[in-house]
């Protein structure tokens, strides 16, 4: 007859130790580059040319899309370095701009809140988790890559909008001097196909990249 182990005895396994959150140095590099590619698209408008048999006289001319490459370069930051370093580049560039820092297209500070384009900031935090979750979820393709900015977009503006609605609701902006339809225009539906043309260049720029860098 054997001997069956007591239940005291019987070797338990221990328990599945939690994962903790690690942020490597290549996030940090990533998170600092998005950093100083947002502030300075915020600054840059997204041009555009015609084909080159239109170039007269060796000049280029340039079309203004009516956007700057602000929101490009959140994309951008995401589909090259990932959820964890967009994000954090996105953070750093709000606590900047909330303490003071000139860095926002219409300064900076603490009464930034009240602005009606505030929101839309804001969404660059979940834009750029979305947009860096979903361009490392699948290999660095074309369409991956762009959908995967196109629906970060889609998340800054459902925040933008979400903001505004909220700033109405408690009066934070006065809905006499700027209605609220006019608002909606002017910072959704008007700046929209600007943004998604440069949503799809930097989807090329990102595809080319990381074929470059082979990741």
């Amino acid at each position: 007859m054997t001997m069956r182990p007591s239940p005291s005895r019987r070797r338990r396994t221990p328990p599945a130790k939690p994962q903790r959150f690690k942020i490597t140095l290549t996030e940090l590099l990533w998170a600092l580059i998005g950093l100083l590619l947002t502030i300075g698209g915020t600054l840059l408008k997204a041009s555009t040319t015609g084909l080159p048999w239109t170039w007269a006289n060796g000049q280029v001319p340039l079309h203004f899309l009516g956007v700057s490459y602000q929101t490009g370069a959140v994309m951008l930051v995401g589909c090259l370095g990932g959820q964890n370093a967009a994000v954090m580049s996105q953070i750093a560039y709000l606590a900047l701009g909330l303490a003071g820092f000139e860095v926002f297209s219409q300064g900076g500070g603490l009464d930034y809140l009240t602005e009606p384009t505030f929101g839309y900031l804001l969404g660059f935090v979940p834009a750029a988790w979305i947009c860096g979750y979903i361009a490392f979820k699948a290999p660095p393709r074309l369409e991956s890559l762009a959908f995967s900015g196109l629906c970060g977009l889609m998340v800054v503006h459902t925040v933008g909008i979400s903001y505004l609605l909220l700033s109405y609701l408690l009066n934070w902006l006065d809905a006499a001097s700027v209605p609220l339809t006019k608002a909606l225009m002017m910072y959704s539906v008007t700046l929209l196909p600007g943004q998604v043309a440069v949503i799809c260049a930097i989807a090329v720029l990102a595809y080319v990249l990381r074929r470059v860098m082979f990741y």
